[in-house]
């Protein structure tokens, strides 16, 4: 049956999940038009707004990936080739925007020290001058308090960082393009935060790299050639989802408790569930920890229309592409959908604690990506 012939196509590549059954068939119906896919890009990857093929209206090369503000980010020295069914070529895009940001990752850690700041972040994608200035940045304060001064070393370090922000701000009154500008304004919220946590260190005395002040950060390190996010005691490997040029929240006090307690939930294998009232960022918090982290975040809306039957496909589509979904206004479920939900739920949880790669859902056997996370939204009344 059709079902089954369009279930057949997710599983190949499980970011189909993400479209409706309409959207999947225009695509499926022009398999020979590989533009076809262009208006699509969105939906399956939230970085990619299309994907450049050259100058050749009919070339089946794949160059690059364009974000929605117009940053491109290269496939690899060779072109991707979009041949064959849509679902093999687009699962080749997916496995070569991780395996490009990877190498390109490697790449910015060793230019890094050898160039000046405000020319080394020009060269880079976006989301890896975050990334890559973070781990800088952490090595930084933990050489200090490991040192025989911590305090003295931390209060070198923050006149460090305030240059940095001044050579920052020099920047941002010069002549730049819209992605620049876009790109300084997230590095430039990422580092008035980093100064505020050196500066906080220093208030509260710490000495020491296993005090909870600083274990309680977001910490980035560069390991075995990858990079690794830690906060108190969950470890996370970055995903490498591309994410382009997007604006990052301004990091406040109840950001970084959130953080903690999301990151310690995910370390226990649970979901996270921010309450409060409407408007005060829950959903923006779980999507803003999703950039820090690398990966794909889905926001759905949820309404009293829908079934169990659509959160089972929703979900098996997050386990086996690896997603976070963010449910918004949860409550808004029918209670007789929620209970089912909450079954579906408890299997993939089981399945995440257990270490499993394949597991039963809705009655069939499923692939498994550890690192896909449920997160739901609530308002109160």
């Amino acid at each position: 049956s059709l079902e089954e012939y369009l279930e057949a196509k997710r599983v190949a590549f499980p970011r189909f999940y993400f479209l409706s059954n309409d959207e999947l068939l225009e695509i499926l119906a022009q398999t020979k038009n590989v533009q076809a896919v262009q208006p699509h890009m969105g939906k399956c990857f939230d970085g990619i707004r299309r994907l450049d093929f050259g100058e050749d209206p009919k070339s089946t090369d794949i160059f690059a990936m364009v974000s929605g503000e117009g940053e491109r980010v290269g496939l690899g020295k060779n072109p991707l080739k979009a041949r064959g069914s849509v679902e093999q070529w687009l699962g080749a895009v997916e496995s070569g925007m991780a395996s490009s940001l990877r190498r390109l990752a490697k790449q910015a850690m060793a230019t890094y020290p050898e160039e000046p700041r405000t020319e080394w972040l020009l060269r880079q994608p976006a989301q890896l001058v975050l990334a890559v200035s973070q781990v800088y940045w952490v090595a930084a304060v933990e050489e200090a308090l490991r040192s025989g001064e911590p305090q003295q070393g931390l209060r070198d370090y923050f006149q460090v960082l305030v240059k940095q922000l001044a050579d920052l701000t020099r920047m941002v009154r010069g002549d730049l393009s819209n992605l620049e500008r876009r790109l300084l304004a997230a590095l430039i919220t990422i580092d008035v935060h980093s100064r505020d946590i050196v500066a906080s260190l220093v208030a509260k005395r710490t000495s020491n790299v296993s005090e909870f002040e600083w274990q309680m950060q977001l910490r980035y390190y560069f390991e075995e050639e990858d990079l690794i996010i830690r906060q108190v005691n969950a470890r996370f490997l970055y995903a490498y989802e591309y994410l382009g040029a997007q604006p990052r929240l301004v990091v406040t006090p109840m950001t970084d408790r959130c953080y903690l307690t999301l990151t310690g939930a995910l370390h226990l294998k649970l979901g996270g569930a921010p309450a409060g009232p409407a408007g005060t960022g829950k959903t923006e918090t779980t999507k803003d920890l999703g950039k820090a982290l690398g990966v794909n975040c889905v926001v759905f809306n949820c309404g009293d229309n829908l079934d169990y039957k659509f959160m089972g496909k929703f979900f098996s589509g997050l386990c086996q592409s690896g997603a976070w979904a963010c449910f918004d206004e949860f409550n808004r479920i029918d209670v007789e959908v929620l209970s089912v939900v909450a079954q579906q739920l408890l299997t993939i949880q089981n399945a995440l604690k257990a270490n499993l790669d394949k597991f039963w859902f809705e009655g069939r056997p499923i692939r498994l990506v550890p690192t896909c996370g449920v997160f739901i939204t609530m308002n109160p009344g």
